[in-house]
């Protein structure tokens, strides 16, 4: 007796070559192929992105080696030999201060105005490659909470200055320094705003510690819409051993305070070489920084306040240094 058959399995007793289907079956089976490379799809971010390289290229722009996917990941600060500014402010004060770009990026369908006329003719004028791109595109450059109004543009790392340069720059020009050094300000926005106030209100340059500082990126460019291409930002290695240096070349070091023992409207030592010292938010000043002051001076705020953002309490002490010295 002859056993069963497996449920559903073929059982032809049929001896000898069997018809067969002639090749009709065959593209069924050969499917649609393989699935595209995410780059050769042009929906894809990825697609999206080499579409706007190969336009970089013919724009005559060098091509970007490509990076292995461990390259990718672990990519550092130090191996990004580029900026990006973004915003319509900050884009044109760099193309007008002539910083070295290496390419413009403009979101497709972007509305012009004077500004963006402006960037073209001298984007155009420097033969600096122009890339048109999709928003989400430039999204992705200008980072998470960057606001980039449909422009980009790519320059070198900041170059920064050395302390003693600038007040000997500033000495030599026959003008009273009136520098502003931060101690423990972190936040790059809150540098770009301090760079932007420096500028408005005469002050000569910024001063930042090498450790434990916010330095010139992206984000301190936007926020200082464009002021950190003429307002140069210094370097000290040790800030506290810096302000040592300025003091015995007669600048006087203010540090600002809640705490102060002088009153900000009562201040006395604006009309001399100063450098007003900015301390975080949260820790303010740091005792050796303190130690080195010549004052400690106090900006009036109303009792139910607790204290002044840094880049507030900045722009407040310059803009009363400022008047100081116009009157």
């Amino acid at each position: 007796m002859a056993k069963p058959g497996r449920p559903g399995a073929g059982n032809s007793k049929k001896k000898g070559a069997t018809k067969g289907t002639g090749g009709l079956g065959r593209k069924a089976l050969e499917g649609k192929g393989p699935t595209p490379k995410a780059e050769d799809r042009a929906w894809h971010v990825a697609g999206k992105r080499k579409a706007a390289q190969e336009r970089f290229v013919a724009a005559g722009g060098k091509p970007k080696a490509k990076q292995s996917n461990m390259n990718r990941s672990s990519r550092s600060k130090a191996s990004d030999d580029t900026e990006t500014v973004t915003g319509r402010n900050s884009v044109l004060e760099a193309l007008r201060a002539k910083i070295p770009a290496t390419a413009m990026y403009i979101a497709q369908r972007v509305e012009m105005d004077d500004r963006v006329k402006e960037m073209l003719a001298i984007a155009s004028h420097r033969e600096i490659p122009v890339l048109e791109v999709t928003r989400p595109e430039l999204d992705r450059m200008a980072g998470f909470d960057g606001v980039h109004q449909g422009v980009a543009l790519k320059v070198p790392p900041y170059e920064y200055a050395h302390p003693q340069d600038v007040l000997e720059q500033v000495i030599d020009r026959d003008e009273t320094p009136l520098f502003v050094a931060l101690d423990g300000v972190t936040d790059p926005r809150n540098l770009g705003a301090i760079i932007r106030s420096t500028a408005a209100f005469g002050g000569h340059a910024v001063i930042v510690p090498q450790r434990r500082s916010a330095g010139v990126t992206s984000a301190a460019w936007k926020t200082s819409a464009g002021a950190a291409a003429r307002i140069p930002v210094a370097i000290a290695a040790n800030l506290t051993t810096m302000l040592k240096e300025f003091k015995k070349q007669g600048v006087f070091v203010l540090g600002l305070d809640g705490g102060g023992d002088v009153s900000l409207p009562s201040l006395e030592l604006a009309d001399r070489p100063v450098v007003i010292v900015v301390g975080s938010e949260g820790k303010g000043l740091s005792r050796l920084v303190t130690e080195t002051c010549d004052q400690i001076v106090s900006i009036p705020i109303s009792a139910a306040t607790e204290s002044l953002n840094a880049g507030i309490a900045a722009s407040v002490a310059l803009y009363q240094v400022s008047t100081m010295r116009a009157g």
